[in-house]
């Protein structure tokens, strides 16, 4: 399935793509893509719906039917940092022997093709495509071997940065990655059964029509699998938690000389079969 949620901003409700691409109401099933109904039991009664009764919604998704982010709400959103090997070499650091964590906050969060703000201030502005894992089923202490029983899907992430306040401005990343907007997130929650490998997917990123960032989770250094067994020795995971796992080198950062992002510009995104973003950048 590919759940989604459609509507004005704080008002979306839930819903899943049909075999033509639109998108069916799925509000008599559960009131949002969030929390205990992105639970196995829940996901495996929705798939036994018939999607084509469903409510037809008005209008396309990304066309004339704005997506919300595609999970309703995230308790953490939680980063992986210099996940992939070529991206730590155009930073100039070298690959962490633990993962590196950091946090974006909620209101980081915005829809796959809303406007991302250059913050105030801000002179690095930068782009990152990520896989996003959605958490299904919670648990701490999680297996290696069990941990993709804990996974209800992945979607599209654009770790937007801002990396004078992440790398210059003294303390933790999370000051540079958590500025309202830069957490697009989206378009759908592909659930897990439809993606057989998750470190099989090609992904790429486009500012202004030029190719930046192209790439694969075949060469993240800490796997999905790791990475949830990991994470959960330090916090119990719950269900609609995301944990967006690095990116592949092409950031404006690694750039020669560096390129940020300034305000009209626009940045189009995707990852195989989790669908694209697109933003256009604007002044906070």
């Amino acid at each position: 399935m590919k759940l989604v949620r459609y509507g004005l901003p704080g008002q979306e409700k839930p819903g899943v793509l049909d075999a033509l691409g639109r998108v069916r109401d799925l509000s008599a099933h559960i009131t949002d893509v969030a929390g205990a109904a992105l639970l196995p039991e829940s996901l495996a009664r929705l798939r036994g719906v018939v999607v084509d009764s469903l409510p037809l919604v008005d209008g396309f998704p990304q066309k004339d039917l704005r997506l919300g982010a595609c999970v309703g709400n995230v308790g953490k959103f939680i980063c992986i940092g210099l996940n992939y090997s070529d991206h730590a070499a155009e930073s100039g650091m070298q690959v962490p022997p633990e993962p590196v964590v950091f946090n974006k906050w909620t209101s980081a969060i915005i829809g796959p093709d809303d406007a991302v703000e250059i913050p105030r201030g801000s002179v690095k502005t930068d782009w990152e495509v990520e896989l996003g894992v959605v958490i299904g089923k919670g648990g701490r202490y999680i297996d290696e071997s069990d941990a993709m029983s804990h996974v209800a899907g992945y979607c599209v992430v654009n770790d937007v940065s801002e990396r004078e306040y992440q790398l210059d401005r003294s303390g933790t990343w999370d000051k540079g990655k958590g500025c309202d907007t830069f957490g697009p997130t989206g378009p759908w929650l592909v659930t897990a059964d439809e993606v057989p490998d998750p470190q099989a997917l090609s992904m790429w990123l486009d500012v202004d029509g030029k190719r930046y960032q192209s790439g694969s989770t075949s060469t993240m250094v800490y796997g999905v699998k790791f990475l949830i067994s990991y994470l959960s020795r330090f916090m119990s995971l719950q269900p609609g938690d995301v944990i967006s796992t690095g990116t592949p080198p092409g950031v404006g950062m690694g750039q020669k000389p560096p390129v940020y992002l300034h305000a009209g510009q626009t940045i189009h995104l995707g990852i195989e079969g989790l669908g694209t973003q697109t933003q256009v950048t604007k002044q906070a």
